[in-house]
Order: C-alpha cells, then sequence, then structure tokens
C-alpha cells in the first residue's frame, strides 16, 4: 500500500513580506484571499491537517478545509529570532548567521536545530502508516523543506537549496520507507 502526502504551504503575511522570522503572524488580506481564491485547486484527501501556527490554520480555513492541527507538523523553532528580520539579525549577530546556515547542528537563537527539524518532520513522515491514504497538510515553508530532506535522504545542507513558494502543493508517495516527490505545483487560477 501507498501512503500520499501532500503539503500545502500557507498563503502570505507580514512576516513573509517583510523578510522576517515569523511570530506566528496572521495571514494578511492579500494572502486570504488568494488562499479562497486556490480552494477548488484542491486534491482528494482522506485526512486533513494543519500546522499550528496562525498562517497554517487561517490558510486551511479559508481554502475551506476543516483541518486538525498537528503539533508534530509545527513551524521551525528560531527561538529568540522571531519576530526579527534576516537582515537586523545579520547586522546584529554575523557569526551566529553564519554558523546557523553552515552548521545543521547549531543553534544560536536558542531554538530548535535544523537537525532536529528534520528529524521531527522525518519521525512524522515515517510514523504515517503504509495504508494512510492521502493526508493532505497546510505546513509552514520550513516543515516542506524538512520533509523533502527526510524523504529523500539528503544532507541537511540541502535545507537551504530548497524553495517553497506560498500556496504550493508538494506531494510525497511513499511505501516502506521509499518516498517519491512531487513538487510545487501552484494552486490557484494560475495553475493552468
Amino acid at each position: 500500500m501507498t501512503v500520499r502526502v501532500m503539503l500545502v504551504s500557507p498563503a502570505t503575511n507580514a512576516a513573509l513580506r517583510e523578510a522576517r522570522f515569523d511570530a506566528d503572524a496572521p495571514l494578511d488580506e492579500s494572502g486570504a484571499r488568494r488562499a479562497r481564491a486556490a480552494a477548488g485547486a484542491l486534491p482528494r484527501a482522506d485526512r486533513l491537517l494543519s500546522g499550528p501556527s496562525a498562517r497554517c490554520r487561517e490558510t486551511a480555513a479559508e481554502l475551506g478545509l476543516r483541518a486538525e492541527p498537528a503539533e508534530a507538523l509545527g513551524d521551525w523553532d528560531l527561538g529568540r529570532w522571531r519576530g526579527r528580520r534576516l537582515d537586523e539579525v545579520s547586522a546584529g549577530e554575523p557569526e551566529s548567521v553564519s554558523a546557523w546556515l553552515s552548521d545543521p547542528s547549531c543553534t544560536p537563537h536558542g531554538g530548535e536545530s535544523l537537525r532536529s527539524l528534520c528529524t521531527r518532520v522525518g519521525a512524522w513522515l515515517e510514523s504515517l502508516p503504509p495504508d494512510g491514504g492521502r493526508v493532505l497538510a497546510v505546513v509552514d515553508p520550513a516543515v516542506t523543506r524538512a520533509a523533502i530532506v527526510q524523504a529523500l535522504s539528503l544532507p541537511p545542507e540541502a535545507f537551504w537549496r530548497l524553495d517553497v513558494a506560498p500556496l504550493t502543493l508538494t506531494e510525497l508517495t511513499g511505501r516502506g520507507g521509499r518516498w517519491n516527490l512531487r513538487c510545487g505545483r501552484p494552486l490557484g487560477p494560475e495553475a493552468g
């Protein structure tokens, strides 16, 4: 049997527009409008989940989903950097940012390491039963990137090479711990 995991990235919010480490900011009106427009483009699913962030929960609601929150799908905990802009942190803590970007075990922000994020998300993936059907989850981009890294047995450093645009669908299909990837299908009218 096969399980299909469909990861939908949430719509935009102010933190994304400002290149800010998200501190659980809600969707902005533009993001909410785009999510409503994409609602009809979602594939069928047997189970609906959402990351616990406001952005994920609100995107799920705007997409018309009654998604069950899943703590295991929480966004990357960036500790004291939450709410700050990347350029601000880089200017004030250049050595810390450099270490964070180059060492997957590093946690200069006091939160979760990249390695820990990938392990957590990978454990969730592997916990899904092989006959789990079709699981659709609205999750923050870092969770999607970590899922790809784990599913394809990539080194954690590959995380930095993956981009996940708002309101896109990434699919992982697995059987017996082996995963295949289909990434980045846009949702909504422009999906064509």
